[in-house]
């Protein structure tokens, strides 16, 4: 069995994620290549593609999200995703069960005597054909379950439905509050293009094109999903994966057929954005970042700074500052010639953020 290195592995990482060469190409293209963008901050799917496409321009994603081609919506581990509206229906499907048990998980969401699917069916017919405000679906399930906390109801609705946070909500100018509509009224009515293990097995070929080489256990805490390795092995035994073994012995699983990256390869500076599930929710961390470094970019508020990459690893972070400025802290003292790369990434930065 092969043996991967450190080293290699953040290359290839890195290299999948078009975080050593930025690409000419489509956003829509690269949404769909690096497996969606995490996106509980409107914006930060706007830095994601910046740090990844050449001469990105904003009004490209406002275009894909008016036009209804992308949507942000709950997703993996509940979490707000930007992505390819007919990939979030079958995702969204796929995680629907680990939803509900995060919902049920919740002492703040109990219910005290109706029950989800009636909550779910009440929401359901208030967004039918139109779009409600957050405040507004609140509002109108008080009504009609006035002995439950609105908040619960509000929470109850967002999980147990496929719901997008239709623009101006998550635009580049212009964004608002959410507002909420039902996937298939947004998009158009529809079903999941995949179910049951032909849906785990796609989930897991496109984190492992986006993300792989990786364990399990990467697999599972970025999607949210369990009882893959049965599935894992299964496509193994197809000749479908390859099993390399990981730096500390530990088994990995990547495409058949996908490229391993030069280790040697250079891993010029980058500021990626806040939430990058490059670095969040993943298990394999140790590709990108030390424990150390990570647990210093960790908010007691739960917000996420921007990261820098030096060298291929992380070793600072980033906040918007005032107007277009940029402000960075880094970890360690960085070479005359790093020093200039990140220079011209924040400059590079800056002029983005001052076409908001």
């Amino acid at each position: 069995m092969t043996q991967i290195t450190p080293r290699r592995a953040n290359r290839t990482l890195l290299s999948r994620q078009h975080l050593l060469t930025r690409v000419d190409e489509d956003a829509i293209e690269v949404i769909d290549r690096i497996v969606g963008i995490q996106s509980q901050d409107p914006s930060s799917a706007f830095y994601a593609l910046a740090s990844r496409i050449d001469d990105f321009r904003p009004d490209e994603l406002d275009a894909l999200l008016t036009d209804r081609e992308v949507v942000r919506i709950a997703l993996l581990r509940s979490t707000v995703f930007l992505l390819d509206g007919l990939d979030a229906r079958w995702i969204r499907a796929l995680a629907q069960e680990t939803i509900d048990a995060g919902v049920r998980a919740n002492r703040s969401h109990a219910l005290v005597s109706s029950t989800p699917e009636a909550v779910h069916a009440d929401a359901a017919e208030l967004l039918r054909g139109r779009a409600l405000s957050g405040a507004e679906l609140k509002s109108a399930l008080a009504q009609r379950h006035p002995d439950e906390d609105p908040a619960a109801l509000a929470a109850h609705a967002r999980c147990g439905l496929p719901l997008v946070q239709v623009p101006p909500r998550g635009l580049w100018k212009d964004s608002g509050a959410p507002t909420y509509q039902l996937l298939d009224d947004w998009i158009g009515p529809g079903e999941p293009a995949l179910v049951g293990d032909d849906a785990r097995k796609e989930l897991i070929r496109l984190y492992l094109r986006g993300f792989g080489p990786a364990s399990p256990k990467a697999i599972a805490t970025w999607s949210g999903l369990t009882r893959l390795r049965p599935l894992l092995d299964e496509m193994a035994a197809d000749w479908e994966l390859v099993e390399l073994e990981g730096p500390s012995g530990e088994v990995l699983f990547d495409l058949d057929g996908l490229p391993l990256a030069d280790p040697d390869e250079p891993a010029p500076v980058r500021l990626i954005a806040p939430f990058d599930h490059i670095l969040v929710a993943q298990a394999d961390r140790y590709r990108i970042a030390d424990d150390a470094a990570y647990r210093r970019t960790v908010t007691p508020n739960g917000r996420s700074p921007g990261f820098v990459l030096v060298d291929g690893w992380l070793a600072g972070m980033w906040r918007p500052g005032d107007g277009p400025d940029v402000d960075v802290e880094l970890f360690s003292e960085p070479t005359r010639v790093q020093r200039a790369e990140l220079d011209s990434e924040i400059e590079r930065l800056r002029e983005f953020r001052a076409s908001r």
